[in-house]
């Protein structure tokens, strides 16, 4: 993920919305959706609740690579 993925996926799995997230970065709220759309596509999340706890996990040091083969 690029460093601004990352930041936005912070902030939306931190609870804030879209259009806070926006606030808090001083992007447009178009832009936040597009970031993260791409990290979810990136991540193959399906839902705002995987990536939370793909997060998690990462956090934990125990997320097991899921790359499809």
């Amino acid at each position: 993920l690029t460093t601004r993925e990352r930041e936005v996926l912070q902030l939306v799995a931190s609870g804030l919305l879209n259009k806070q997230v926006a606030a808090e970065l001083g992007l447009s709220e178009i832009t936040v959706k597009l970031h993260r759309a791409s990290a979810m596509r990136k991540m193959c999340a399906q839902t705002l609740a995987h990536v939370v706890r793909m997060m998690e996990a990462i956090e934990r040091g125990t997320l097991q690579d899921h790359t499809p083969v």
